[in-house]
């Protein structure tokens, strides 16, 4: 039996659904031109990696909802843990001097999941309040050793860390820095993609990587290094595009910070908690200490809304000296909500139990290697990924690597087929990115790779057709 077996899909009116959301609901991201004309996809039901339209509809979601359905939906366990601490106590207010046990329990088991010394844990709801949380900790940080002019931080562009004033700022997505929208420019620096498939046609990987590194060290020297605080990166770029970098990239950058007392703030929202087949992927993966990470999405798969910045035990000890008088005053009212860490700490039971991460690490090289099958098709420029990560970019030519227009989304019209043939796969302009849940199977996989490439080359068709191939 699965989730539809369970809904009597006739009883719900998707026209009337789709004209209340396209009506009354401001979606993240809405391109009000598209919502405006085509609605959006309702959607009732989900069980393991499948969701299911108002109609009644399957379709196996690729992109693991937004990368963070890792154990998959609709399961009971976590349904009960959910409404067992509501039963018990739903809310308890986090400021001050008060706790609960679920908080409580939950940031001594990240501390003992996280690397190295990173033994403190402030709780928010999300990814990007973990991000903003971690940059006003920074600032906080350097004002209590007194370093007050140490405030500006470095990211990359392409880069997502965030939709809040300040993440969204440090974040490098150009399509995410619209003109309507205000940014802060003045202390927030960004340096160039370290993206070697769109390198300069002859220049070797090695002297790529250099070029980034003195990047870095060039753009921290000529801020001055008595003012740039951090370097925010993560580990694989998510909505920039699953972009890994260089072999050593991580490492080389983190030495130069440490070179320059510039603190490393590792955006683990999509990596950490088994996307990689790691609780954390600096260390484990890419061979390096941060100072900071942060981190959400897994972190409960989807199940309650939960971010956490995890931190060093040399900043707790700066900004806990005793006899300062000091207050931190930052946190929300859902800070350590108890539901939604009673919901995470079941996710990690779950993830403990059934041995999740040595899953991953069997299943990726399996999903990367048939997904790279798709490269002889003639508008595949690239296929790349790590671990349950990956990205299609699709190019006019392959030689060139020239892409579309823009105007056509062409990564919109690959998933528009796909929607067609019960495949969810996200599109950002010249890309397809998928991050499926941790459970997925090779059966599954295989469905994807065969959906995917018919979905590819009916598009070739529908391009051909129109003229633009």
């Amino acid at each position: 039996m699965n989730a539809a077996d369970n809904i009597d899909f006739t009883q719900y009116d998707t026209q009337a659904i789709s004209n209340s959301d396209r009506d009354h609901f401001l979606h993240p991201w809405q391109v009000f031109d598209a919502i405006a004309e085509e609605g959006a996809l309702p959607i009732a039901a989900a069980e393991g990696a499948y969701i299911y339209d108002t109609d009644g509809n399957r379709y196996l979601d690729a992109v693991g909802g937004l990368w963070c359905t890792n154990i998959g939906m609709g399961r009971d366990e976590m349904a009960d843990a959910i409404a067992d601490q509501v039963r018990q106590m739903a809310y308890a207010s986090p400021f001050v001097d008060m706790t609960n046990i679920p908080a409580a329990t939950l940031a001594t088991k990240l501390a003992t999941l996280a690397p190295g010394n990173l033994n403190h844990v402030a709780l928010s709801c999300g990814g990007s309040t973990a991000i903003d949380t971690a940059y006003r900790l920074i600032h906080f940080y350097q004002n209590c050793r007194g370093k007050h002019d140490k405030k500006h931080v470095i990211s990359r562009v392409n880069s997502y860390h965030g939709s809040t004033y300040a993440s969204m700022s440090i974040g490098g997505k150009p399509g995410d820095h619209p003109p309507e929208f205000d940014y802060i420019q003045d202390t927030i620096h960004h340096i160039s993609c370290p993206n070697y498939y769109r390198a300069d046609a002859g220049l070797s990987e090695a002297d790529f990587l250099a070029a980034k590194l003195q990047e870095l060290e060039d753009k921290i020297l000529q801020v001055g290094q008595d003012k740039v605080a951090a370097f925010f990166a993560e580990p694989v770029f998510g909505a920039g595009g699953v972009i890994v970098p260089p072999q050593g990239y991580h490492r080389g950058t983190w030495e130069i910070c440490q070179k320059y007392d510039v603190l490393y703030v590792s955006d683990e929202v999509v990596t950490a908690f088994g996307r990689l087949g790691h609780w954390f992927a600096s260390k484990e993966v890419f061979d390096f200490q941060p100072d900071i990470i942060c981190s959400a999405k897994g972190l409960t798969s989807g199940y309650q809304p939960l971010g956490a910045t995890i931190y060093s035990s040399d900043i707790h000890q700066v900004i806990s000296e005793l006899g300062q008088g000091r207050c931190f005053t930052h946190g929300f009212t859902y800070s350590g909500h108890p539901v939604a860490c009673a919901a995470a700490l079941k996710n990690i039971e779950i993830m403990e139990r059934e041995k999740l991460l040595s899953h991953v690490q069997d299943i990726a090289p399996y999903f990367q290697q048939q997904l790279k099958t798709l490269s002889d098709l003639p508008i595949v420029g690239d296929v790349r990924g790590v671990g349950l990560m990956a990205c299609v970019e699709f190019v006019k030519d392959k030689t060139s690597k020239a892409l579309f227009p823009e105007e056509l989304d062409i990564g919109k019209w690959v998933s528009n087929q796909a929607d067609r043939k019960g495949l969810i796969v996200r599109p950002i302009i010249n890309l397809n990115v998928m991050s499926p849940p941790l459970i997925i199977d090779r059966e599954q996989i295989d469905f994807i790779v065969a959906t995917l490439r018919d979905s590819i080359v009916a598009c070739m068709d529908d391009l051909k057709q129109h003229g633009h191939l």
